[in-house]
């Protein structure tokens, strides 16, 4: 069998350094758009004209050789432009098209970000949206995320960060618990009361408020506490407690009605984050496609969630 010349397996190379960030073939071939025969393939022959092995593999595990690691190492940032490069010449043709792929928190996601899609993808019918709702913090150039909403005070440096929006922290309860348990006129009082609360790791379950120059921290008691915005609102609205919510996930139960208001001129402080941005690894060119869904967002979004 005759062996591939050189600049035959340009694509090769590129999909060990898809392997590599990916971590599986499964995976790997999913984001080239193959079949995982033909990523093994590509492998093996890319292994056979090196003539040194490149990936280990084991029945639980993958990894690169040394030389393996060291191709990659030496080609990522140019593939990387290469990349960059056909985006910028691409979308000199025009309206934006093509696929982008678009991360953000679940409760944010599916409250704020998802109603707002259908009208930008009817604006922009040659575009095409892969949305992944989940509350961990991916590694955007790793795994392939074009724009990524997060809810933060301070976006990475190595990233371009647009704000969306202002947010700010409510404390919200039902009509049936307060009537049960009366309503806080002061932030020390809610040590007497259930507070359900959002846990982090290594966080102690305090509440910190402000008003002019007063500073009250809450230290909290409450039967019930959840790493999701939903599911705290909901367990408010069933009479748990009261809980400090986002204003995005609290919005639509008070303009409803289903939950109120407590303690509403106090400033809630460190609950949760101050703005909502879209963001991306920093890069000379941004695609079309971003540039229309950042300012889609921006315009929907300008008004941020006062009930």
């Amino acid at each position: 069998m005759n062996a591939l010349r050189p600049d035959a397996l340009w694509s090769h190379v590129h999909a060990l350094g898809m392997l590599a960030a990916q971590g599986s073939y499964t995976a790997a071939a999913r984001r080239l758009g193959i079949s995982k025969a033909a990523m093994s393939q590509r492998i093996a022959e890319l292994e056979r004209a090196a003539g040194v092995p490149l990936v280990r593999r084991t029945t639980r595990s993958l990894r690169l050789t040394e030389a393996g690691q060291q191709l990659v190492d030496a080609t990522t940032d140019a593939f990387g432009h290469i990349e960059r490069s056909f985006a910028g010449v691409r979308d000199l043709g025009g309206a934006p098209r093509g696929l982008l792929r678009l991360t953000a928190p679940v409760a944010l996601g599916r409250q704020q970000i998802v109603p707002h899609l259908a009208g930008f993808l009817r604006e922009h019918p040659e575009v095409r949206i892969e949305l992944d709702l989940s509350d961990r913090l991916v590694s955007l150039a790793q795994e392939g995320v074009d724009l990524a909403i997060r809810h933060t005070a301070n976006p990475p440096d190595t990233h371009v960060a647009w704000t969306l929006c202002e947010t700010r922290s409510v404390v919200v309860a039902s009509r049936a618990y307060l009537r049960r348990h009366g309503t806080p006129e002061h932030p020390s009082e809610l040590a007497e009361h259930a507070c359900l609360h959002y846990p982090r790791p290594g966080e102690t379950a305090v509440w910190t408020f402000e008003r002019g120059r007063e500073r009250v921290a809450v230290p909290l008691r409450g039967p019930f506490a959840a790493n999701n915005s939903e599911v705290l609102r909901e367990a408010v609205q069933e009479g748990l407690g009261l809980a400090l919510l986002p204003d995005f996930s609290a919005q639509s139960a008070l303009r409803g009605g289903k939950l109120i208001a407590v303690l509403p001129q106090w400033e809630a402080s460190g609950g949760f984050a101050s703005h909502i941005y879209a963001m991306r690894p920093y890069s000379q060119v941004v695609p079309r496609a971003v540039q229309a869904l950042v300012a889609h967002l921006r315009e929907a979004l300008r008004g941020g969630f006062a009930p």
